[in-house]
């Protein structure tokens, strides 16, 4: 009986010690999935945090374009209004010599020396044909 219940003994412990090592063996083998796992997602990890750090330099460079272009535009604004300022001075002086009387005289006198009508003259000059008539019959006098 002794015998008996010491096989019993070692048949329980040998199962057993073949339920442990089951037990290990399945947690060796899903300790092993886990750690593929782990290297794959670190690797990942490692290739989002490149396109991360790629994507904040581009990022970099065009807010760097951005800026330059605005300065640049900021520039090309003054020069505009320079410009601008410049040609409407140029506007006003070329007025202003056009309505001299002195110009205005010269137009009608270079008008009659082509043949032109009085009427014709007038309409050049955007005078009236009386003012064309008084600076004509005055220029003869004066010659």
């Amino acid at each position: 009986m002794t015998e008996t219940i010491s096989l019993i003994a070692i048949g329980l412990l040998v199962l057993f010690e073949l339920v442990v090592l089951t037990g290990i063996f399945f947690f060796f083998t899903r300790f092993r999935r886990s750690e593929a796992l782990l290297t794959t997602l670190q690797g990942n990890q490692d290739a989002l945090l490149a396109r991360i750090e790629m994507n904040a330099r581009l990022e970099r460079e065009i807010v760097a374009s951005f800026a330059q272009r605005q300065a640049e535009l900021r520039n090309l604004d003054e020069k505009l209004e320079e410009r601008a300022k410049e040609l409407r001075r140029l506007l006003q002086q070329a007025e202003e010599i056009r309505r001299s009387p002195q110009f205005l005289r010269e137009i009608i006198l270079n008008g009659r020396r082509k043949g032109l009508s009085s009427q014709q003259i007038a309409k050049n000059a955007g005078l009236g044909v009386d003012e064309v008539e008084l600076i004509l019959t005055q220029s003869a006098g004066d010659e």
